[in-house]
């Protein structure tokens, strides 16, 4: 690895209570990816840690290190992941440290800890928590479901609230619901697996059905909540970007006293007919000023899948700038 002319050498010395191990991975896979992102060379010596390297090289390994102590200080455990993360912010400079990013519980069940994973998720949670009704709208892979899921099961627990309604509109890739066999929940349930599928995670498969008969759970094709009012209730709306403006306006009228609503979209996939505006897209330009309502924009470097991931959305980003049409979408 090249070193700049007039390097800068930098000693960390690592807390006794900490292994070297849980800082630096197992054989050095840690201190390895920190070397290759950030061009700094690390030596490690007992629970010392010496780094060399150009100024800012020098600078950001020393933040970065200083950072994952804290991980550890806060009972964090660094792994591939949050360390990619964390390389990523500070490579980018961005002020939030990656400690108070990753130490945010948003919900704890089951022996799994659910939290935010990116600065943009982090301040999706703190809407979340400060505003009546708030708007997620980013690709794929960048947690809007997820995490709103996560709150609002959270909510539940605590009896912050009394139930949980969960909706999507049944338009997929233009595909029409009538040739499908069985009755109207037969037809949606395929709609509706992916907010399943996370539900069982959070809660167990047990616990969530019980739910259900009960009444505290409610998954509904977003048809169903049309001449209904939600009090006390979390109501999330997913796929919204499939709404219609007339849709839009019923969900949001839905809300009852003591409720919240997050509605999440990707407004690069919409299935509708091209005649008809997605609610998504008109909403943010109806209710920006409104008191309450709060609107969250992810983007590529919020997308919390592998790593390829990430870099498809950026490539269809600059594919669509260049007045290449939208691909999967109008």
């Amino acid at each position: 690895m090249p070193i700049l002319s007039d390097p800068v050498e930098v000693k960390i010395v690592v807390p006794h209570n900490h292994s070297m191990v849980s800082l630096l991975g197992q054989e050095d896979r840690f201190l390895k990816m920190i070397e290759s992102a950030l061009g700094c060379r690390i030596v490690a010596r007992g629970n010392e840690i010496d780094i060399r390297g150009g100024t800012r090289e020098t600078e950001s390994c020393t933040r970065l290190f200083e950072e994952l102590i804290d991980f550890l200080e806060e009972g964090l455990v660094i792994t591939s992941e949050n360390l990619t993360i964390a390389i990523d912010m500070i490579k980018r400079g961005e002020e939030l440290r990656p400690t108070d990013v990753f130490k945010e519980a948003v919900l704890t069940a089951r022996g799994k800890i659910i939290r935010p994973k990116t600065v943009g998720q982090k301040k999706y949670v703190e809407r979340m928590r400060k505003s009546t009704i708030v708007f997620s709208i980013g690709p794929a892979g960048t947690g809007k479901t997820y995490l709103a899921l996560a709150y609002a099961v959270q909510s539940l627990l605590e009896k912050k609230i009394n139930r949980l309604i969960l909706t999507r509109p049944a338009v997929e890739a233009g595909e029409k619901l009538g040739f499908l066999p069985g009755d109207l929940y037969q037809k949606v349930d395929p709609y509706l697996r992916p907010l399943y599928d996370a539900l069982y995670e959070m809660l167990g498969a047990e616990k969530f059905h019980r739910m259900m008969d009960q009444g505290i759970i409610e998954v509904a094709p977003l048809a169903f909540m049309r001449g209904r009012t939600f009090n006390d209730s979390f109501i999330i709306l997913d796929e919204a970007q499939n709404t219609s403006p007339e849709q839009m306006k019923m969900f949001l009228t839905r809300l009852g006293f003591g409720s919240r609503a997050v509605i999440t979209g990707d407004v690069t996939q919409v299935d509708l007919p091209k005649e008809i505006r997605s609610g998504l897209t008109l909403v943010s330009d109806i209710l920006q000023d409104i008191e309450g309502v709060s609107f969250v924009y992810l983007d590529a470097s919020d997308v919390v899948r592998h790593k390829i991931v990430q870099q498809i959305v950026e490539a269809y980003k600059e594919y669509e700038s260049q007045g290449e049409g939208k691909p999967g979408g109008n």
